[in-house]
């Protein structure tokens, strides 16, 4: 309870500190959170993801608790075009487990997954909405239009490296492989606040499948913070929860960033709290930027404002 009190205590400080937007072309990282965002990290952009995180675990029911850490490490790489890139992601997990007063160190890969990602739909795809020069109503009004979210499609394969399931509390083992796929939106509302959705059936075809979801909210500060509030859900056989997470990340440089976060289930088998810290880094040599409007795909207001502008040219040069 005190662990929970302490997470809404830093969300209400986070959030009252925000006011302006960070939407730039800098490094765009899933971290601190859980989530996968819609959008890949570019055409021959590599970006790594990493962390590392201080948990504790308690289950009331089996009499046992643990503590240590896990390192987190993603690698993200933008292939063949704007939209794929192929997800590399290993979690190591390091902790001293004590059941009826006998104490044990595990250690192993928790979890091992490759996949790729496509994005099918891209709300943005020819650039950014312009202002309407003639009307302040018409650009401060409710758009319906920011609901449609960016859509991507994820697929992968799980791989079990631990022989014994060190971190498993099902009476049966995992099987070395199982499929994931997931469906991944995302909401920008205005210029400062991002939705993003995820949608997961992972474990396919295993006794240990499940269908989850993740909830991310994330809110600018300044041109270099961020805050976020996740919502992460679990519904399998051998496990359901519900995770709350929050935390900051800072933009230290172009192609570098920081972060803290932490986090609380909603359970007591077992009941886990975790505080953690990362860094995310890109490199971007080999990126050739592309054009998101072709020529002749201009909005009639665009269309307008062009012949405005010509005729005031001819108009000036004639006076």
């Amino acid at each position: 309870m005190k662990q929970t009190t302490n997470i809404f205590l830093l969300a209400t400080l986070l959030l009252s500190f925000l006011s302006h937007a960070q939407f730039t072309d800098e490094v765009n990282s899933n971290r601190p959170g859980k989530s996968m965002m819609a959008f890949s990290v570019g055409k021959s952009v590599f970006q790594t993801e990493s962390g590392v995180n201080y948990i504790t675990e308690d289950h009331e029911g089996l009499k046992y608790n643990a503590k240590g850490y896990n390192a987190d490490f993603v690698m993200r790489w933008g292939v063949f075009k704007e939209e794929l890139e192929v997800i590399a992601e290993i979690q190591y997990q390091k902790d001293s487990y004590n059941r009826f007063g006998v104490t044990s160190d595990r250690s192993a890969l928790r979890q091992t997954v490759f996949g790729a990602k496509f994005l099918f739909y891209d709300p943005f795809k020819k650039g950014p909405e312009k202002p309407n020069l003639y009307s302040w109503k018409a650009n401060h009004r409710f758009k319906w239009k920011q609901f449609i979210p960016a859509f991507s499609g994820y697929a992968g394969v799980n791989f079990n490296f631990s022989e014994n399931n060190l971190f498993s509390n099902a009476p049966i083992l995992e099987p070395n492989f199982s499929p994931k796929v997931m469906a991944i939106a995302q909401n920008h509302f205005g210029t400062r606040t991002v939705l993003v959705t995820n949608l997961i059936y992972n474990k396919i075809g295993t006794e240990f499948a499940s269908i989850d979801y993740i909830l991310t909210l994330t809110r600018g500060i300044n041109q270099n913070w961020s805050a976020f509030i996740e919502n992460q859900g679990y519904n399998g056989k051998y496990y359901s929860d519900g995770i709350i997470r929050l935390g900051a990340a800072f933009l230290h440089r172009k192609d570098m960033q920081f972060d803290a976060s932490i986090g609380t289930n909603i359970k007591s088998t077992p009941s886990i709290f975790s505080a953690g810290i990362g860094f995310t880094w890109r490199f971007i040599k080999n990126y050739k930027e592309v054009k998101m409007a072709k020529p002749g795909t201009q909005s009639k207001m665009d269309k307008k404002m062009d012949k405005k502008a010509e005729k005031n040219k001819r108009k000036d040069g004639v006076e």
